[in-house]
C-alpha cells in the first residue's frame, strides 16, 4: 500500500511537470495575441513625451527614429542595422560614441517598451516561469526575464517580470529593477489598451514603493497592499501602422 501511495505522488507529480507551461511557451503565445508577425512587417508612429517615434521593420532590416523639433531645428536620431546616426536639418551631424550610445540606448527603451512582449524573444534574453499569482481576480503567469552581458545593452543587469493573463496572455502588469542613477525598482499597470493595425498597445500607470521592498519579485504583493504610489504615466499618442505584409 505504501509502494502503491509512492507511486501515485510520483506520477501526479511527473503529470503536473508535464503540464505546467513553460516561459518560452507562455511569451510566444503573448507575442502571438499582441501582434505576432506583424512586429517583424511593420511601419509603426507615434508620439510620446513631446517627441515623434518611428519604427520600420522588414525581412531582418529596421530602422528606429526619435523626432525632435527645437525651434527651427529639428533634430533626428536614427538607429538601424547600420549603427547610430543624428541628422539636424537634414545635415548628419558627428557625435561621440558616449553620447551615441546614450542616445540609442533612450530610443531602445521607448520601442522595447511601446512594443512589448515582442523583443521578449531577443537572444540575450534569459526568461523563468515563477508560476501563477491572482491579481485583482485574475490569473496570471509570473515570468522574470534578465540578460546577458553580451548583446544585454548597459543595463543588462536590470531584472524584469511580466504577469500575463493566463486567459489572453496579454501583459497586463510589469515591474523591473535597476541600477543607474542610484537605482531603484518600479512597478506598471497597463489600461487604455488600442489595438492599431493589428497591433497592442497600452499605456501604463508608473509606480514606486513607498516602503522597503527586498526584491522587484515583491512587487505584485507591495501592489495589492498599497505599498506603491504613482510616480508618472506612460502614454503614447497618435499611433499609426502600416503593415507591409
Amino acid at each position: 500500500m505504501k509502494q502503491y501511495f509512492l507511486s501515485l505522488c510520483l506520477f501526479l507529480t511527473l503529470l503536473a511537470c508535464q503540464t505546467e507551461p513553460t516561459a518560452e511557451f507562455i511569451i510566444n503565445k503573448s507575442i502571438e495575441a499582441s501582434g505576432g508577425s506583424l512586429y517583424e512587417h511593420s511601419k509603426i508612429k507615434f508620439n510620446f513625451r513631446e517627441k515623434q517615434y518611428k519604427v520600420e521593420r522588414n525581412n531582418g532590416a529596421y530602422s528606429m527614429q526619435r523626432i525632435t523639433n527645437k525651434d527651427t531645428l529639428i533634430v533626428s536620431d536614427v538607429l538601424s542595422n547600420d549603427g547610430f546616426a543624428r541628422i539636424i536639418n537634414d545635415s548628419l551631424t558627428i557625435v561621440s560614441d558616449s553620447m551615441a550610445d546614450k542616445y540609442s540606448e533612450s530610443i531602445n527603451s521607448v520601442f522595447y517598451f511601446a512594443l512589448l512582449p515582442y523583443r521578449l524573444n531577443d537572444e540575450a534574453v534569459h526568461k523563468k516561469f515563477l508560476g501563477k499569482v491572482s491579481i485583482a481576480e485574475k490569473e496570471y503567469y509570473k515570468i522574470e526575464v534578465s540578460f546577458t552581458e553580451k548583446g544585454g545593452g548597459i543595463d543588462f543587469q536590470d531584472v524584469y517580470i511580466y504577469w500575463i493573463n493566463t486567459e489572453n496572455y496579454k501583459i497586463d502588469y510589469l515591474a523591473y529593477s535597476f541600477i543607474v542613477n542610484g537605482g531603484g525598482m518600479r512597478f506598471r499597470k497597463a489600461y487604455n489598451e488600442q489595438i492599431v493595425g493589428g497591433i497592442r498597445f497600452v499605456d501604463y500607470i508608473n509606480y514606486k514603493p513607498t516602503a522597503t521592498i527586498n526584491s522587484v519579485h515583491d512587487l505584485d504583493k507591495a501592489f495589492l497592499n498599497n505599498e506603491l504610489k504613482e510616480l508618472s504615466r506612460i502614454e503614447l499618442k497618435n499611433i499609426k501602422v502600416t503593415t507591409q505584409l
